[in-house]
């Protein structure tokens, strides 16, 4: 045991811990707060990221995202996490509002480490792949849809739609608005409870074709850009190779504050743009990286910050998530033959639009499809699921927009549709 790891922990060493964290749970003395969600969550997300990684079949359909978003959900079902373990959980995730520190520190992060070329040409060529793939998949269900129980109206609006708007808060809790409001009697809680089955379903479905396109990666690497996006005669050259730079755990810190204080420029001009912080932070990170106004120092700093989160603390989160955002019993009430093979359907159409739109957009096309996946998954959750799926957290700013701006874009179009042809 003294000579084995367990995700880089030394599992003699990784025993102790998870007695302790076990015991403190156990005895509810777990602090309800970042020291309890934080050592509770790691514990989890280290040892089920180590079993998805080694087990045969999960392995290579995102095992390690899979397990720590789905076995806690199933913990918490079946009344195997206690109240105090929840609350210490619910505060390091939710309340202390750990996913967005996370997301803006990859964002951040992997923007300012970028060829600025490359950052052009990804973000400009996105929107061609997602308006084709989310038309497509529209189609696609309502086909499909229309050969069964469900009917085409159905299937495009409380199955295709829910997967594409961009998450919960950001696209089902609209959608559920729009719905009753036009519905006029409908109560948007029951609403909610159509459409977050199919969206949950959809995730799952994302993260293990992520987790297939990794694989699909090594066995034919010229499809993949190694998390690189766009095809470039230039070199990839990442700012952690810069000879230049030395070594400085201070500058981690350093990005730490760089990450931060992007996020807060998107709030501050959150109240004068009617643009969500997330996404104009986004466009202030790719207008410094393309003025070049960022000192290489700061640049580097927020490389090392996301590299450390990245490794770190991505199984991590998702065991929060998997608590917290994806109650299990939405996904035992989508076990449907039809249901299941129309969110399928849906997933593999924006899989294959953005491998095919690749290679005639000069991208790679493991990258293209992933970043296409992250508009069937669940928002900022299930951006940080699939690209920690496919190892590809590089993409994540093209995740964001594909999932932001593109559920945007579906929630608009779906809410005048649906005041038309609604079910």
């Amino acid at each position: 045991m003294k000579e084995r790891s367990i995700g880089g922990v030394n599992l003699y060493a990784f025993c102790v811990f998870a007695l302790i964290v076990f015991l403190t749970c156990y005895f509810e003395k777990l602090p309800k707060d970042m020291l309890g969600g934080l050592a509770i969550t790691m514990i989890l997300g280290i040892l089920l990221g180590e079993i998805g990684i080694k087990s045969p079949i999960l392995k290579n359909i995102g095992g390690p995202a899979i397990l720590s978003i789905f076995v806690p959900s199933c913990m918490l079902y079946y009344g195997l996490l206690n109240q105090n373990s929840v609350d210490a959980i619910t505060f390091f995730i939710k309340q202390s509002n750990f996913l967005y520190l996370y997301i803006s520190i990859l964002v951040v992060g992997s923007i300012l480490s970028m060829k600025r070329a490359i950052l052009i040409a990804g973000f400009l060529k996105m929107f061609i792949p997602l308006f084709i793939g989310t038309f497509l998949a529209i189609i696609v269900a309502y086909l499909i849809g229309s050969f069964t129980n469900l009917g085409g109206k159905y299937a495009v609006f409380y199955i295709a739609i829910p997967i594409l708007s961009g998450g919960v808060g950001e696209g089902i809790i609209p959608l559920s608005a729009a719905y009753s409001e036009i519905l006029a009697n409908a109560n948007s809680t029951n609403i909610i409870a159509l459409l977050a089955p199919s969206a949950m379903l959809g995730n799952l479905f994302a993260i293990a074709y992520a987790g297939y396109l990794k694989n699909l990666a090594l066995k034919k690497p010229y499809l993949s850009g190694n998390g690189l996006l766009v095809k470039s005669k230039e070199e990839n050259i990442n700012l952690l190779n810069d000879d230049t730079l030395a070594f400085d755990i201070k500058l981690m810190g350093a990005g730490l504050l760089v990450a931060v204080c992007y996020f807060l420029i998107g709030k501050l001009l959150n109240m004068i743009i009617a643009i969500p912080a997330p996404i104009i932070m986004i466009i202030m990170a790719a207008i410094t990286k393309l003025l070049n106004i960022m000192p290489k120092s700061l640049e580097y700093g927020a490389n090392l910050i996301y590299q450390f989160v990245s490794k770190n603390l991505t199984w991590a989160l998702l065991v929060g998530v998997g608590v917290i955002y994806t109650p299990w019993k939405d996904v035992i009430a989508a076990i449907n033959i039809a249901f299941i093979v129309i969110c399928f359907s849906v997933v593999t159409t924006m899989a294959l639009t953005g491998y095919f739109c690749a290679r005639i957009l000069n991208m790679f096309e493991i990258e293209c499809s992933c970043v296409m996946l992250c508009h069937s998954g669940l928002g900022g959750t299930g951006d940080v699921a699939i690209l920690g799926s496919c190892n590809r957290m590089e993409l994540m700013p093209f995740a964001q927009i594909s999932t932001r701006i593109g559920g945007a874009c579906t929630v608009i179009a779906a809410t005048f549709l649906f005041s038309y042809f609604g079910v």
